[in-house]
């Protein structure tokens, strides 16, 4: 390829990612195809070989890549879904093979042609690490933190400052970059960076789910397979404080994650299966009983949703953007965190294949990137908080009490039509906006059964929407 072919498929030098997590990993892939050079800063010591490595506890836990997330890796990685099906995580109908328990029964088992994959946080990041790293665009600088960010210019960016090694009082150098991405996570310090630079973050916003999470993986029996691939009792507040999700994955393993509000599932093996044969979904104690191996389990409790706001920053500096739980944390028992990081990374890679078709430079891009993906976070962010603030009967906002007084109906129309069913399934999975549950079909099926069922309302919601 000619130095000018080279220059307009890779307009721009280099890019600094920081953080080597699911979300920077994504985020480098995207950038590989912009950039001649991608350098990832990750503080751990990771290699090609690491899944999810010590600095991400939740990894652990039962995870879920919804099908529009399934869709955009499957797109910057292709081949992706059958590297991970020969592995043995199950491809399958989320209306076939799902055994949902709704609060208001068992989900109809039907083809809703959405279609999703499971396996655990380890073999998916695995998988993803070898493929980046494997990119000649892309350096791995693993065990080195960043401190802080490096200004060139008014109100621009020009690299980073990091630190290798584990000596917090050890010397810093500079890494200079004509993009830098911060992915660092839940534990991001790039509201600190920021005040450094005089630039004014407003409050995150965040929202206590009070949830903890108990996981384990076990062996899953080739023999007397049931007919699904997951089992599933969701949190509704206030009746339904207990749940749980059973998912079959890689390697011939279940991962078992038990969900309590404002209680911790135990840890101990009997504990957590008697917590198990509490569930009104008998599937998860029923496996459980089955194993003869398991692996260790974990307890995490930092669960909370919160969103730093820097959509909002009037003055948000030029070429630096945040992508991932470092913008937007989400009580995961949604399964939204690894889709929404696969559709900002999309994003940004669209935004950059508009400047270079254009011939333009990347002023601006980040200002605009930050405001797209504020009005992106916006549905998943009101799906995940109108449901945690329904536990809080002393702070429940009226969209929240009417989101959750509809839900409570849907779900009793839902067990009972498939079509209805199916629509929720797509909207869970983000293939479809939230307004196709209002679609007046929908609506008058919802309406007659509120109708019908006036002197519960209370009841159910646990207030009167007066």
């Amino acid at each position: 390829m000619s130095e000018n072919a080279l220059k307009q498929q890779h307009p721009w030098g280099r890019a600094v990612v920081v953080g080597g997590s699911y979300a920077g990993l994504v985020t480098a892939r995207v950038l590989a195809d912009f950039f001649d050079e991608v350098i990832l800063l990750e503080r751990d010591s990771v290699d090609e070989d690491t899944g999810t490595h010590p600095g991400a506890p939740q990894g652990y836990h039962a995870h879920a890549m919804l099908a529009k997330g399934g869709e955009i890796l499957e797109r910057l990685f292709p081949g992706l879904r059958e590297e991970l099906r020969a592995a043995g995580a199950p491809v399958f109908d989320y209306g076939e093979s799902i055994d949902f328990l709704l609060p208001a029964g068992t989900a109809p088992r039907t083809r809703t042609g959405v279609r999703i994959q499971t396996f655990t946080r380890h073999e998916l990041e695995r998988r993803l690490r070898r493929r980046v790293l494997g990119m000649p665009q892309v350096t791995l600088m693993a065990g080195t933190t960043c401190t802080g960010l490096v200004r060139t210019g008014r109100g621009r960016v020009g690299g980073v400052s990091y630190r290798r090694g584990a000596d917090p009082t050890g010397q810093t150098a500079e890494l200079t970059a004509d993009l830098v991405v911060d992915a660092s996570g839940r534990t991001s310090a790039l509201e600190d960076w920021l005040t450094a630079l005089g630039v004014t973050v407003p409050p995150k916003r965040t929202v206590k789910a009070k949830v903890t999470y108990t996981s384990m993986n076990f062996d899953r029996p080739e023999d007397g397979h049931p007919d699904f691939f997951v089992a599933y009792q969701m949190l509704f507040a206030p009746r339904v404080p207990r749940a749980g999700v059973l998912l079959a994955v890689e390697g011939g393993r279940w991962t078992c994650s038990l969900f309590g509000f404002q209680e911790h599932p135990p840890t101990d093996d009997d504990g957590y299966l008697k917590f198990a044969h509490t569930l009104d979904n008998p599937h998860l104690a029923q496996q459980l009983l089955r194993r003869s191996e398991q692996e260790p389990t974990h307890r995490y409790t930092n669960v909370d949703n919160r969103w730093r706001p820097y959509h909002l920053v009037k003055n948000w500096p030029d070429r630096l953007v945040s992508v991932g739980d470092a913008v937007c944390v989400f009580n995961p028992v949604y399964g939204q965190g690894l889709t929404v990081a696969a559709m900002e990374a999309e994003l940004l890679h669209a935004m950059l294949t508009r400047q270079r078709a254009a011939g333009r430079s990347l002023d601006g891009v980040a200002r605009v990137f930050q405001r797209r993906v504020g009005r992106m976070l916006l549905a998943p962010w009101t799906l995940s908080t109108n449901s945690d603030l329904m536990w809080n009967p002393e702070r429940q906002p009226a969209g929240a009490r009417i989101a959750h007084w509809y839900n409570t109906r849907l779900f009793q129309v839902a067990v009972k039509d498939a079509a209805v069913w199916s629509r929720f399934v797509r909207v869970v999975n983000m293939t479809a906006s939230p307004a196709i549950l209002f679609h007046p079909a929908v609506a008058a099926k919802v309406l007659t059964t509120a109708a019908r069922d006036v002197p519960r309302a209370t009841v159910d919601t646990g207030q009167s929407l007066t």
